[in-house]
């Protein structure tokens, strides 16, 4: 059974969005509820995020909005060090602290501010080592900064009870293409 679910994927500047209003944000978020209802219904409670802009805000917004179904559901943003939001503009920087004020727990693996890319790599393997699965966007065929945990997560699940759920191009389309059809419906 999974318990405590890590949700990753794209950054938003890597599928191209750069402004909350863009059209595949509905369809991204639809395809994670879906994923998320399922393991839900199975007893998930937390859901495990970094706080990235992209993947992770959209899925902290869902999580927000299925609370009202799912009271029991929980999220932690768990950064790979102090003060990841540093850089961010202050449109990005005031959504993440909303979204890390509203999070049932939030703390930074090592605990001080940016020295090196291994802080990452030991976030990563802290997240995965603490989670019962990884639910990933991420297609095979357009490379990102999701490939590096995706690797870890099967390195980790080929010796252990590990569940990776990936969400790729296809699925997105499938989901699109059910999004425009529900739109098509409640015109006729």
């Amino acid at each position: 059974m999974m318990k405590r679910l890590l949700v990753t994927g794209y950054k938003a500047h890597e599928l191209g969005i750069f402004n909350d209003s863009h059209a595949g944000i509905p369809i991204i978020k639809k395809a994670l509820e879906n994923q998320i209802r399922v393991l839900l219904d199975e007893g998930l409670e937390w859901i495990i995020l970094g706080g990235q802009q992209g993947l992770e805000t959209w899925t902290a917004e869902l999580i927000l909005e299925l609370k009202d179904e799912y009271p029991h559901l929980k999220y932690a943003i768990i950064t790979p060090f102090l003060e990841q939001e540093k850089n961010w503009n202050e449109q990005k920087k005031e959504k993440y602290e909303r979204l890390l004020m509203q999070a049932d727990y939030h703390t930074s693996v090592t605990k001080k501010p940016y020295e090196a890319p291994w802080q990452f790599v030991e976030r990563n393997k802290f997240v995965i080592r603490n989670t019962d699965g990884m639910l990933i966007v991420y297609d095979e065929e357009n490379e990102g900064s999701p490939k590096f945990i995706k690797k870890l997560a099967e390195q980790y699940a080929e010796k252990n009870n590990y569940r990776l759920i990936i969400i790729d191009a296809y699925n997105l389309q499938v989901v699109a293409e059910e999004l425009a059809e529900e739109e098509r419906n409640q015109f006729l």
